[in-house]
């Protein structure tokens, strides 16, 4: 095993444990270590003042610290107390297992850590926004349950063959963004792409409505009044530029509805506008009416025709109960309701997530098509008729008859048995020398083999994935890119063990060295680089050394005027540090 357990983990199904990695703690570097510490020294700062209260709490009640990266073997051991866990994962991962994990309290954090140049704001999914920015807030049991019900109803959310191709581009641009020394005609290609795909996306799927919302809570959120709004969002709490900027006058605040599924994002670019919930409750009200025009709850002919666009493994559910799950091909309908439905390749049926025996997979490998609805000419759909009515209409075993459902579909063979639910209305109904037509056209023969005829009057559910989790072989992830640790250079290496020398001087583990020596060894040598001067101004200011921190304050002044695109992180760090030492 790559990871720790703990009895929430242990629940997760397999399909979703390929997606985690270990968190390799080994591997922050010293600079990793005091990006971390910068994010969030200032974001502490700055949040106590604009964040929801549940923030503060949250970091405490969580375990993560100012200092360190949290290691997430001791986060789990402190979220478990809140019912919650969490799992390093490699980037981004597909939205439906994304939301699947939270659907079973877990949070998903991508281990590695942005780059100093990127210390304000990265696409790239990294610790500080997953480990600063969710899992604070999850300490607030109403956010909680809403992010644990937004990952039940979300993963359940139908995809379309567009949505993938774009969380592969979104991907591919988030990893050669924090890698080093990537052309910045590579990273503009990439964008132009995604922008590309988001203008051709046509008629939005679910996944991508769905996606919406949870971009402008979970991650972009406000709550309270839309004149005085707190943040919650983990992308505003982890970005010490947003987090600012969201609260001017140039970002319009907008009052949280249903209209935030029909309202897209850049993930590339800051946000023009905001949604603020009046409080986390509302959140689940909204998650309820988007959920109620999903498939999942709606059915019908519509639903079946979302899975056939998607064509992805789904999900429909008949009025007995009975579910089909494959990838569908196509549907006959007669006046707007499904007559006959065809799934093609593996298909496996169950009854209340589980499999049905004789009806997996593998049984059906070549695909599974069905008859639906009521017979023609008789009110009483069949899963309604007693043993007497289908006696009555010579439906039960021995008897080779015809079926003339609505829509002109026939179905003939001799009747070998009925399989009934747990309520003892026939779900199926095996014939042999089975014949299947649509009008004049044959859709189906058995000939000797046995057939097995759903039953159901009407389609009540259609969602992404399998009834059964076991029904399919789903550990199949795969990425055109995975993320790649640069060949460190040797005036890299130099760097670091500046950045080491002086976290260990902090921490009384080596306290020896000479912090002048560093300092002038930096200006020298890395004159570009303004956080390790920053490191040190603070030590000086705490250890009264006050012309060493005049140095350093006018070095950094320098700098600002030599690198203007640090010079408010600068400002903003002089004036933390400053303000912590005033009597």
């Amino acid at each position: 095993m790559l990871y720790e357990s703990n009895p929430i983990l242990d629940k997760l199904p397999e399909h979703l444990k390929q997606f985690i990695k270990p968190q390799d703690y080994a591997d922050y570097t010293a600079i990793d270590q005091a990006v971390w510490r910068y994010v969030m020294r200032k974001n502490v700062d700055y949040l106590s003042k604009f964040a929801h209260t549940s923030y503060l709490e949250g970091l405490q009640k969580t375990g993560i610290a100012i200092d360190h990266i949290p290691n997430m073997y001791g986060m789990n051991r402190i979220l478990q107390e809140i019912g919650w866990a969490a799992v390093a994962v490699d980037g981004f991962i597909p939205p439906s297992a994304f939301m699947e994990f939270q659907a079973y309290n877990i949070l998903v954090i991508a281990s590695d850590i942005r780059q100093l140049e990127h210390i304000e704001y990265t696409p790239a999914p990294d610790i500080i926004h997953e480990g600063a920015g969710h899992a604070p807030i999850i300490a607030n049991p109403e956010y909680a349950e809403y992010l644990r019900r937004f990952g039940e109803i979300g993963c359940k959310a139908i995809s379309s063959t567009k949505d993938f191709e774009l969380y592969e581009a979104v991907r591919h641009l988030s990893i050669i963004k924090e890698a080093h020394g990537t052309p910045k005609k590579e990273i503009e290609a990439a964008e132009a792409h995604i922008e590309d795909l988001q203008n051709n996306m046509g008629e939005p799927s679910e996944i991508a409505l769905i996606r919406n919302l949870h971009w402008w809570t979970v991650e972009y959120g406000l709550i309270g009044t839309v004149e005085n709004p707190k943040i919650y969002g983990a992308g505003l709490l982890s970005s010490i530029g947003e987090s600012a900027w969201c609260m001017t006058d140039q970002v319009k605040k907008i009052p949280y509805s249903l209209e935030a599924a029909h309202t897209s994002f850049d993930i590339t670019k800051p946000q023009p506008q905001l949604f603020v919930t009046p409080n986390f409750a509302f959140l689940n009200q909204v998650l309820e009416d988007f959920a109620n025009s999903m498939a999942v709850r709606k059915g019908g002919l519509s639903s079946i025709q979302k899975l056939i666009q998607s064509k992805d493994l789904g999900t429909i559910e008949l009025s007995t109960g009975l579910q089909i799950s494959g990838n569908f091909d196509y549907v006959i309908d007669f006046e707007t309701k499904p007559v006959f439905f065809q799934a093609t390749g593996p298909t496996a049926l169950s009854y209340r997530e589980k499999e049905l025996v004789g009806h997996s997979a593998a049984d059906h490998c070549d695909g599974f098509g069905s008859p639906m609805g009521k017979l023609k000419g008789i009110n009483l759909a069949i899963e309604d008729m007693s043993p007497r009515d289908l006696k009555a209409y010579t439906i039960f075993e021995g008897q080779t008859i015809t079926l003339e459902f609505e829509g002109g579909i026939k179905i003939s063979g001799e009747i070998i048995t009925g399989t009934r639910n747990l309520k003892g209305e026939i779900i199926l109904i095996t014939f042999r020398n089975c014949t299947v037509s649509h009008h004049k056209k044959v859709l189906f023969k058995s000939d000797e083999r046995l057939y097995s005829m759903a039953v159901g009057e009407h389609i009540v559910s259609a969602y992404n994935g399998p009834a059964d989790l076991n029904s399919f072989n789903l550990i199949n992830h795969e990425v055109s890119t995975s993320t790649s640790k640069p060949e460190i250079s040797p005036e890299r290496k130099k760097l670091e063990n500046y950045y080491l020398q002086v976290r260990e001087f902090r921490e009384g583990i080596n306290t020896t060295i000479s912090r002048h020596k560093v300092f002038q060894e930096v200006c020298k040598q890395f004159p570009e680089d303004w956080l390790l001067a920053m490191e040190l101004y603070e030590l000086a200011k705490s250890n009264g050394d006050a012309d060493f921190a005049h140095e350093i304050a006018t070095y950094l002044e320098a700098l600002k005027s030599n690198n203007p695109k640090v010079g408010q992180l600068i400002d903003d760090g002089l004036q933390l540090v400053n303000a912590s030492f005033v009597a």
